[in-house]
């Protein structure tokens, strides 16, 4: 049967002072114009359910202009179990809630995951690199707490060790302490990624075969310790004495510039189409074609891993897409994966989608 979300309630949230949603378990679709409030919707929608959001916003961002506090919540329901998700943000701060009792957001992540995908998304092939490390590592922590853990220990291992790096005065004993837990940090965010990375691969490539047939595509990990295949990468022990060497061989230049350069902070991910970077090579209609299939390769790897699919949302991004893309669309919420939808144009879904779907009517006045 698997979980699923029933109603989301808002109170004082971003443009809404009051409002409650119930959602269909298969397709509901948010229609209204720009500037309604859909988009708050569905980010509250997935602030409940993988801890945080695309916006990346302050705890006062949330608050409705003239309110001190900002609440939301999500019940979920399935599988024999009924879970309320609360959130409460106000001015420094923001706090969940699971069943009445106060969680961190890791607390709230995996119950039901979530994979969004939205116009920003569409250029994450040719962005920078830290986009397509947060897109993997963003996706990682919502399937798998200790993926979490070792991704906030790397970046507080790697803030303290730029701090001591930019401070003339550290000695070579106290940054060589620093070194050792930042190979340590590092080697597991690195294991736990490129694992990760295989796992997606596989979906993505048979996500855009049915896209672009016609076309090979594959994505790769570029280490900054040099190359690393998936099968050497489960060597965490190889894997920490590569970043410690580097570590060693980097050390004048690191000292000279205050920085930090080398390990996962520093890597990418390299989309390939028939052999070319993409970053370089492809057609907006190519990298457009590479970000949806990555976006349904999440959704598959998300029922592999957790043997459920997540909520998927999509927000404003049929607009963006040409009626092939679209369509890619449509087979994937044609089946049981539960699905919010915003839109200012029920003319680019289909009939057979909208008679089955649950329309809701998003007004200017929210």
């Amino acid at each position: 049967m698997g979980i699923f979300a029933r109603t989301l309630t808002a109170q004082n949230y971003r443009s809404y002072i009051s409002f409650e949603l119930a959602l269909d378990e298969g397709v509901t679709v948010l229609v209204g114009p720009n500037a309604a409030g859909k988009t708050n919707l569905v980010e509250a929608i997935q602030l409940l359910t993988a801890g945080q959001s695309f916006r990346r916003p302050s705890p006062v961002d949330l608050v409705h202009d003239g309110a001190t506090r900002a609440q939301a919540s999500l019940r979920l329901e399935g599988d024999g179990r009924l879970v309320d998700i609360g959130l409460t943000s106000e001015r420094g701060r923001r706090s969940f809630t699971k069943n009445g009792k106060r969680v961190t957001a890791s607390g709230v992540r995996g119950i039901l995951p979530s994979v969004l995908f939205c116009p920003d998304h569409l250029d994450m092939v040719k962005r920078s690199a830290s986009v397509r490390r947060a897109a993997l590592d963003d996706f990682g922590v919502q399937l798998n707490e200790s993926y979490a853990q070792l991704v906030s220990s790397y970046e507080r291992t790697l803030e303290q060790r730029n701090n001591l790096l930019k401070d003339r005065f550290t000695s070579r004993d106290l940054l060589a302490a620093w070194d050792d837990a930042l190979v340590s940090a590092g080697a597991a965010v690195l294991v736990h990624r490129i694992a990760l990375l295989e796992r997606v691969r596989t979906r993505l490539i048979e996500a855009y075969r049915t896209i672009a047939p016609r076309e090979t595509i594959d994505v790769r990990y570029r280490a900054s310790i040099g190359g690393i295949t998936a099968d050497e990468a489960k060597d965490r022990d190889a894997v920490m004495t590569r970043i410690a060497d580097a570590l060693a061989e980097t050390a004048d230049e690191e000292a000279r510039r205050g920085l930090t350069l080398v390990g996962p902070h520093r890597d990418e991910i390299v989309f390939m189409i028939d052999g070319r970077d993409a970053r370089s090579f492809a057609s907006q209609g190519q990298q457009r074609s590479l970000v949806l299939a990555w976006k349904i390769a999440e959704v598959e790897v998300t029922q592999d891993i957790l043997g459920r699919y997540p909520i998927l949302l999509l927000d404003d991004v049929m607009s963006e897409l040409d009626e092939r893309r679209r369509e890619a669309i449509m087979r994937l919420i044609a089946g049981e994966i539960q699905t919010v939808i915003t839109t200012t144009n029920l003319g680019y879904f289909s009939s057979d989608i909208l008679d089955g779907a649950k329309v809701v009517h998003i007004g200017e006045a929210v």
